[in-house]
C-alpha cells in the first residue's frame, strides 16, 4: 500500500511523491510544463518538486546563469532548491541565499554520478569523504532555518555502500529528511536492482526517507515501499517518459481515479514546453531545440506506438527548431482532443 503523505518538519508533502532533481531538465520551464499538463486533465500534482542541482560557487558569487536556473514561481510550493559543492563555507552561503528566494527547503546533492561533478569531489564523491560531508551538513544547517534534506546514492561503489551510516550521522546533525537512490555511483544508470541499502537507511533513522530509482508506475512504487518501508517516492527519468505518472501515483495514494490522457494532450505538452523554453532561453533557438530533443528521447515512449518512434526520429534529426515543431504538428494533426 502506498503512503498518502509524509512530513518534513512543518512541511506536509501530499501526495508522497516527488519530482527528482535532474541536471538540465528540472528547470522552471519543465516544472511549468509539468504543472500545466497535469492541470489540463485535472490530475494530481507531485507533492514536492526539486530544482536541477545548482553550483554553490555560482550561487555564492552571483553567476547570472546559475541564478537563472534557481528561478521559481511565486505559487510553486513546496519546492526544494538543490545545491552541490564541497566547500562548507560556499555551500552555507549558497544555501542562505537560496533560502532567501523563498525555497521551501534546501537539499544537499550527494548523488550525482556524472564525471564532471565527481572529478571535483562533488555529488556522490562526497560519500567517500564522510567527515567533509558532515562538515558541509553542519555549515548549511547553521546557515538556514528551512528544512534541510540530503539526496544520495546507496554508496560510491559496490564495496562502499555506506548510505545507512551516513544517514545516522546526517540525522544527528539536523538533517530533516533523506532520499536514497538504490544505485551506487559505479552503477551509473545501470546495475542490478538492489534496494537493500534503502531499507537499511529507513531502519537506521527516524526522519523520512524517500526511495528513488526505476520507479515508473504504481506497481514499481508499491514494490519500493513494500521492500524498503520508505516514507515516499521520488521519480526522475520516469517523469520524462510519462509526466502523467504523477497523477496515477497521486491518485493511488489518495484514493482517487486517475484522469485519462488523450493523444492531443500528449502532443500539447511538447508545444507548451517549447513556449516555456522560449520565455526562459532568451531567444536561443539552438538551446530550445537541444532541450526539446533531450526530452523527446524518453517522452516518445508515452505516445501511441504508431506515432512515438517515428516522431522521435524526426525530432532528433531536425536541424532547426522550426523543423522539429513542424514534425510534431504534422504527426499530431487531426488527433482527437
Amino acid at each position: 500500500m502506498l503512503p498518502a503523505s509524509y512530513r518534513v518538519r512543518d512541511l506536509e508533502i501530499t501526495p508522497a511523491v516527488a519530482l527528482a532533481p535532474m541536471e538540465g531538465v528540472t528547470d522552471l520551464a519543465f516544472r511549468r510544463t509539468l504543472r500545466g499538463a497535469l492541470s489540463d486533465v485535472g490530475g494530481v500534482q507531485p507533492g514536492l518538486v526539486y530544482s536541477e542541482f545548482l553550483a554553490s560557487k555560482g550561487i555564492a558569487r552571483g553567476d547570472r546563469r546559475v541564478w537563472e536556473l534557481a528561478a521559481i514561481d511565486p505559487d510553486e510550493r513546496p519546492i526544494a532548491l538543490q545545491v552541490y559543492g564541497r566547500d562548507p563555507d560556499l555551500m552555507a552561503e549558497a544555501a542562505r541565499l537560496l533560502e532567501a528566494t523563498g525555497a521551501s527547503s534546501i537539499d544537499l546533492h550527494m548523488g550525482c554520478p556524472a564525471k564532471k561533478v565527481v572529478c571535483h569531489s562533488g555529488g556522490s564523491a562526497l560519500m567517500r569523504e564522510p567527515e567533509l560531508a558532515l562538515a558541509v551538513v553542519r555549515a548549511v544547517r547553521a546557515a538556514i532555518r528551512v528544512p534541510l534534506t540530503v539526496k544520495m546514492r546507496s554508496g560510491f561503489g559496490p564495496d562502499e555502500r555506506n548510505a545507512p551510516e551516513l544517514a545516522r550521522c546526517f540525522e544527528a546533525e539536523g538533517v530533516d529528511a533523506l532520499t536514497v537512490h538504490w544505485r551506487t555511483r559505479a552503477d551509473g544508470y545501470g546495475g542490478t536492482r538492489d534496494v537493500t541499502k534503502v531499507a537499511e537507511t529507513v531502519a537506521a533513522v527516524r526522519i523520512p526517507v524517500l526511495g528513488n530509482g526505476d520507479v515508473l508506475d504504481v506497481a514499481t512504487a508499491e514494490a519500493m515501499v513494500a521492500e524498503t518501508g520508505c516514507a515516499g517516492i521520488m521519480i526522475g527519468r520516469g517523469a520524462l517518459a510519462d509526466p502523467w505518472c504523477f497523477d496515477r501515483l497521486g491518485a493511488a495514494m489518495l484514493g482517487r481515479t486517475p484522469a485519462p490522457v488523450s493523444r492531443a494532450q500528449r502532443g500539447r505538452l511538447l508545444f507548451r514546453y517549447v513556449e516555456e523554453l522560449d520565455r526562459l532561453e532568451r531567444g536561443s533557438p539552438e538551446r530550445v531545440l537541444g532541450k526539446l530533443k533531450q526530452l523527446m528521447k524518453l517522452y516518445a515512449g508515452s505516445l501511441p506506438e504508431e506515432l512515438g518512434p517515428a516522431l522521435r526520429q524526426e525530432v532528433l534529426l531536425a536541424q532547426t527548431r522550426a523543423e522539429a515543431l513542424s514534425a510534431i504538428r504534422r504527426r499530431l494533426e487531426g488527433s482527437e482532443p
